[in-house]
């Protein structure tokens, strides 16, 4: 089949003149080299445009669609973000009745937001010693769809930022039993179910809606994503002209080229891939069972996904801040991202030996070097999100048009939310516009902010922590902590 890349580098070489947008005319300038502007191109002859695609756009969305076991796929320049929005704003009427499980990203409440909708929220468990949420269940899904059968379509995380995997094939027999439509975000799993490996990607399983990012966990450019969908719930011209408002008229023919590319190495080569990178990973597993302090999730297929791995602080005394900066500035590993207790580290099919000698080799030093200590305090995220939307009558769409002011985050307790918070990343919310800020809420921005942690939504003034509430309105009953 034509690839994309092959294509943009033909045109380049052609000696045709480029009279067209963009302005850098296929010639370098400044630092970037002439391989990135000599591919850049806009929709000239031959080159098909990603809103009405006719010709070589088309084959390779149909390409990706045959890949991932999907009816449609569409290919996304604005990442998952345009995906989600997408989803949800074509699954539900405006002010429709949205399931949505609570470690959603933040980019599904804009999609809520803006479709003006009423959400009701799935609380995922917490992994214990991990302060990290485990998969949302079947049965969690049964019991909410039983409690209100007003709901019109449900949104889940699978694999989560963490890497646990929901029983998608279950979840999705019970609500389409109700008649309305899953929406996965699976932008964590774009590598699932490819080259015959298991688990299963959401597709297969038998959600309407999927949302991969690319770039995630196999060979893409950032920004780079895919929207999947099946079965008949979904309007499917109503799908695309949600897509043409979220994404960009100008599409990146080096994007779209760039998911080309990874998903013809998947086609051609993935399955000499994935048994490397499993042999690779399990090995260094393998080895850092030896660790005494440093604890981690076990690898374990259809549960915990291949190449996240969770490294808890154990009983070191270090948080997870220290723990992540002591990877970076003194064996030069950098992390996904640091919790209170536990960090992240990103493996995916690209890493080489060398990833996993140099992970192997800091986490046995660093456990070694640690004398017992006190285990830090975990941050058990279900004290507050077990509360959900907590303010009676102050929906998000209403809370976030709503008037703000400042106040300090000792005396926000009680006070209702004006404005998103939430680590980032992985930039799901801890609160959300609309809803009443605990105790116990507060304590943790306090202590997230107290490490070093990088919070969205809140600022420090000198001594001070400063975030929103909305102005005039008070909180909704005593704080439950």
């Amino acid at each position: 089949m034509e690839r994309l890349l092959d294509k943009l580098i033909e045109n380049r070489e052609s000696g045709i003149y480029p009279y067209h947008m963009p302005g850098h005319k296929r010639r370098p300038c400044g630092g970037l080299g002439h391989e990135i502007f000599g591919i850049d191109i806009t929709e000239i002859d031959g080159f098909d445009n990603l809103h009405q695609p006719q010709g070589i756009l088309a084959r390779l969305q149909e390409r990706a669609a045959r890949l991932y076991g999907a009816e449609e796929s569409y290919y996304l320049v604005n990442g998952s973000t345009a995906g989600i929005l997408s989803a949800i704003s074509a699954a539900l009427p405006r002010g429709g009745h949205l399931l949505m499980a609570r470690n959603c990203h933040k980019s599904a409440y804009h999609g809520a937001y803006l479709r003006g909708l009423e959400l009701t929220g799935l609380f995922p468990p917490v992994l214990e010693g991990y302060s990290c949420f485990d998969a949302i269940t079947p049965g969690q899904v049964w019991n909410a769809l039983d409690a209100d059968p007003g709901i019109q379509a449900v949104l889940l995380v699978s694999p989560t930022y963490e890497g646990r995997i929901s029983d998608i094939r279950g979840i999705a027999e019970i609500v389409h039993e109700k008649g309305i439509p899953l929406i996965v975000d699976e932008a964590h799993g774009a590598h699932l179910g490819l080259a015959g490996e298991k688990p299963e990607n959401s597709c297969q399983a038998g959600a309407d809606l999927v949302i991969h990012s690319v770039h995630k966990t196999l060979p893409a450019l950032t920004q780079t994503a895919l929207l999947h969908v099946n079965g008949s719930r979904i309007d499917r011209e109503r799908l695309r002209r949600f897509l043409r408002i979220y994404q960009t008229s100008s599409p990146s023919y080096p994007l779209m080229a760039s998911i080309d590319n990874a998903l013809c190495f998947m086609e051609e080569q993935g399955k000499g891939a994935f048994r490397r990178f499993e042999e690779g990973y399990g090995k260094m597993l393998k080895e850092l069972e030896s660790c005494r302090r440093l604890c981690f999730l076990p690898w374990e297929k259809g549960v915990q996904d291949v190449g996240k791995l969770v490294i808890s602080v154990g009983d070191t005394g270090l948080t997870g801040r220290e723990l992540y900066d002591i990877l970076l500035r003194d064996y030069r590993l950098q992390l996904e991202m640091a919790g209170d207790n536990y960090v992240l580290a990103m493996f995916t099919i690209n890493d080489g030996p060398e990833a996993y000698e140099r992970m192997s080799r800091a986490l046995l030093e660093i456990d070694r070097a640690q004398p017992q200590g006190k285990r830090p305090q975990s941050a058990d995220r279900a004290g507050w999100f077990s509360e959900g939307l907590a303010a009676p009558g102050i929906s998000l769409a209403e809370a976030w048009d709503m008037e703000t002011e400042e106040a300090e985050l000792s005396c926000c307790v009680g006070r209702i939310g004006g404005e998103f918070v939430n680590l980032y990343p992985p930039g799901v919310p801890v609160l959300v516009p609309g809803e009443r800020m605990t105790s116990a809420l507060c304590e943790k921005i306090q202590g997230w902010m107290d490490q070093g942690l990088t919070v969205q939504g809140v600022e420090r003034r000198g001594d001070r922590i400063v975030g929103k509430v909305l102005k005039n309105v008070q909180g909704y009953g005593a704080d439950r902590g």
